[in-house]
């Protein structure tokens, strides 16, 4: 146990603020992470007061940015955190050499490789537990960037241009570039002071705007237009920053009250009857969410200090700052469905997986993404099983929506049983599908689950089967098919103007 004790307060990064450890209680990595996301945020305002696009030139915020993210991060990680300048100039190689038409698949496979062995060998060689500083964390928003980068590089190429749905014309062009990055550009991005902790993703453009000064980066051209003039006048609210110490401290408080492990004790799962299992099931991963609220909203709160996460106004003249944000915590607690509460948590992931994976994927769309989203996760065996019950649970929360939903729209009454009943339902899916997550190895895992007889994993693929809904493949042709008869059906006269001028022409 001494050992143990010992290992849980390793860093591979500075020890300079061993005495604030040993002061608070706290791991030296927990603490070196805090205080320099801390000196991130007051960098932050310093970047954007006094490194002003009108005042200095993106070759200095370049130059800025980047030295800061890697000094940071060499507090935080030390030696290893040279693995972020390997990795991005790895894959720069790579999309260099390979051109336009294969970059995107040989750079997702080499960030993705370089991220698993990583992975592994401190999962298995060196750390199982996490018992030091993750460097395998930013590495992970690094590999967002760097394929979502090939993406945007490969879809530049009209030859390559991929026809999405569900995404707008215009948010398809500002996801397209017709330029390979220098250098600088490329490491700037991944590794900039804003996000190289804690991310979270964001597009390139989006970036290189914001380093340049470019108003119409935003996504409404005519928003810009109306507040150009309020741009600079504009200051983020500084409530994402009370919010993230607020999360902090419930957590800190809560967290041992609700311990997870307890839903595998045989005494607990002996002598408590079941409500009350479920019960503690929902209070012990409720208390586990507030650490990812405090690391996201930080990190929202860096980016909307630098001046990054303006997104323009709303219709009323308000600023949003939501360009990168992470995670909607109302959305979160209140979610109503499996889809609602995965959109709205940790959100420019899923967005990167939606871009890469499920919209390019013809077949087996969700599972796939589940499956590229354990292998982005890491190497323990409870993020595969979590994201393997996600793929159940998934088809059979969108089977009840496409089938029984309906039947409780004709009154509002109805509309509030059913958005009762689906929250209860959504939130103990979500902690039946993530006490793996948290519990990491699969022995536990299985021990939970087999203390539940496996009931959702059951009952979800019954009704999935009772209740199938159309492939993705083929609603995307019933789209198709609308798109291409709802204007005839506006205007038949002009389809039989364009019929008779075809008949004359044969």
């Amino acid at each position: 146990m001494a050992d143990e004790g010992a290992r849980s307060t390793a860093c591979t990064g500075s020890s300079l603020l061993q005495p604030v450890s040993e002061i608070t209680n706290l791991p030296l990595d927990q603490v070196n992470f805090v205080v320099c996301q801390l000196c991130a945020l007051v960098s932050a305002f310093w970047f954007r007061l006094f490194l002003h696009p009108s005042k200095t030139s993106p070759f200095i915020r370049h130059v800025v940015a980047t030295l800061l993210g890697l000094y940071f991060a060499m507090f935080c990680f030390g030696w290893y955190a040279l693995h972020f300048l390997v990795q991005s100039g790895l894959t720069y190689g790579i999309m260099i050499l390979t051109g336009v038409e294969h970059m995107h698949k040989y750079s997702l496979v080499v960030a993705l490789t370089y991220l698993s062995l990583c992975q592994i060998t401190r999962v298995y060689v060196f750390d199982y537990g996490m018992y030091t500083a993750d460097f395998t964390g930013p590495m992970m928003v690094i590999t967002q960037k760097i394929t979502s980068l090939a993406f945007e590089i490969h879809d530049g190429d009209n030859k390559y241009l991929y026809f999405v749905t569900s995404t707008s014309v215009g948010d398809l062009t500002l996801c397209v570039l017709r330029r390979m990055p220098s250098l600088l550009e490329y490491f700037s991005y991944n590794c900039n002071f804003m996000g190289i902790l804690a991310g979270p993703t964001c597009s390139y453009n989006d970036y290189i705007a914001f380093i340049e000064g470019d108003p119409r980066r935003h996504r409404d051209p005519e928003d810009d237009r109306k507040s150009s003039s309020k741009l600079r006048q504009s200051e983020p609210s500084p409530n994402v920053v009370a919010t993230s110490f607020f999360c902090l401290l419930v957590f800190l408080s809560v967290c041992k009250v609700f311990p997870v492990e307890r839903n595998i004790d045989d005494d607990f799962i002996a002598n408590t009857p079941f409500y009350a299992q479920v019960v503690y099931l929902y209070l012990s991963m409720l208390t586990t969410r507030p650490k990812y609220y405090f690391v996201w909203t930080l990190a929202d709160a860096i980016n909307n200090a630098a001046g990054f996460g303006f997104n323009g106004y709303d219709s009323d003249g308000s600023p949003r700052w939501d360009l990168i944000s992470n995670l909607r915590i109302l959305n979160i607690e209140f979610a109503t469905s499996f889809k609602v509460f995965l959109d709205n948590w940790n959100i420019q992931t899923a967005h990167w997986l939606k871009r890469v994976c499920y919209e390019r994927c013809p077949y087996h769309p969700t599972a796939a993404t589940f499956i590229l989203s354990a292998m982005w996760h890491g190497a323990y065996p409870g993020y595969y099983l979590t994201f393997l019950t996600g793929t159940v649970i998934t088809l059979a929360a969108r089977a009840v929506r496409h089938n029984i939903r309906p039947y409780f729209l004709h009154s509002s009454t109805h509309k509030l049983v059913y958005d009762v009943i689906t929250w209860a339902a959504t939130q103990i899916a979500i902690c039946y599908t993530v006490v793996p997550f948290v519990l990491l190895s699969v022995g536990p895992s299985m021990k939970f689950y087999r203390s539940w007889y496996f009931s959702l994993h059951i009952g979800c693929i019954l009704v999935a089967v009772a209740l199938p809904v159309k492939p993705r493949h083929l609603r995307l042709k019933d789209q198709q098919k609308s798109t291409i008869q709802e204007p005839l059906q506006r205007h038949p006269e002009a389809a039989d103007r364009n019929c008779s001028q075809r008949e004359k022409t044969t």
